[in-house]
């Protein structure tokens, strides 16, 4: 049987609270599927992204999805995250690791951000 694990992977920060959108945001996934869902940052908060996708394989994933939760595809998107998601896939190769875009890109992240803004200013 084979398990195909998600890993949100977001810019990390100092301030532990930062996180916890993000943790909310993996409980609401693991809510709704039986396959892995796990958190992993670029920098400044563990775990780092290859030590998140070792843990999943480890768990058994064949397939492995990383999500970058960030609102657009800035330079570590477009530069940092493919050459991290290239040495995972090259420390295990049996597995695909696949990069979607970054969420802010997705036309219903937009218009759920949108939605929010104006519930915000209509209180």
């Amino acid at each position: 049987m084979s398990k195909h694990g998600i890993i949100l992977f977001g810019h990390g920060a100092r301030d532990p609270r930062w996180a916890e959108p993000f943790e909310r945001l993996a409980s609401k996934l693991r809510a709704q599927r039986g396959d892995p869902v796990s958190l992993a940052f670029l920098e400044l908060m563990s775990p780092d992204l290859p030590s998140a996708v070792a843990v999943q394989v480890d768990d058994g994933c064949d397939a492995i999805t990383v999500v970058p939760v960030f609102f657009g595809q800035g330079g570590h998107v477009r530069r940092d995250l493919p050459e991290i998601v290239d040495k995972c896939r090259a420390n295990h190769p049996g597995v695909r690791i696949d990069c979607a875009t970054a969420v802010g890109e997705d036309e219903a992240v937009l218009d759920a951000v949108a939605g929010y803004c104006l519930r915000e200013t209509n209180p």
